[in-house]
């Protein structure tokens, strides 16, 4: 027969349990040697939906927003979390960008840009990877030029009969 004063006894006493931090992952023997997960070695900071930012936002750490921030957001080697009840007016410079939420302003990510159902983004993209879900809105243009890649320069004519040709156009894609 189980009893839950059996099952809930502590593996130590309560005067040698090491004292943590109510987030702090435990670690136990048995989970030790397991390989641990790349968000252990991270620290995450999160924004509640009752906070208004207004002004520059900079950080080395990843951070998530539930709240309301005007400005700019520079996150360059981390990634920047736009929760579901977060409203950005700002521009965004980070590592990795994921919009749960609503982004108003142009969005720079060194690796990816991840709008998810039901987010919006309200501004240009610039990013090596785009990934837009079924049920998410976006209105701007997209660069997915490649990190580090320069944009192509035209050849300049070397002979005069090339100069009556029209210069090349760039197209926007937006919705």
């Amino acid at each position: 027969m189980w009893k839950r004063d059996e099952s809930v006894k502590p593996a130590t006493p309560p005067a040698q349990t090491p004292a943590a931090a109510p987030s702090a992952p435990v670690v136990t023997a048995s989970t030790a040697s397991e390989p641990r997960t790349q968000q252990i070695g991270r620290d995450n900071v999160n924004i509640g939906k009752s906070v208004i930012i207004k002004g520059e936002l900079s950080g080395s750490e990843d951070l998530t927003i539930e709240g309301h921030v005007e400005g700019r957001i520079d996150l360059k080697d981390n990634v920047l979390t736009i929760g579901p009840n977060g409203k950005i007016k700002a521009e965004v410079f980070a590592k990795a960008v994921v919009v749960l939420g609503e982004v108003i302003g142009n969005v720079t990510a060194s690796e990816k840009v991840d709008i998810r159902d039901n987010g919006s983004v309200d501004g240009d993209i610039a990013s090596p990877r785009v990934a837009i879900a079924e049920g998410a809105h976006f209105r701007g243009a997209v660069d997915m030029q490649r990190a580090g890649a320069k944009a192509p320069t035209p050849a300049k004519p070397s002979a005069p009969a090339a100069a009556g040709s029209p210069p090349p156009q760039t197209q926007k894609v937006g919705a």
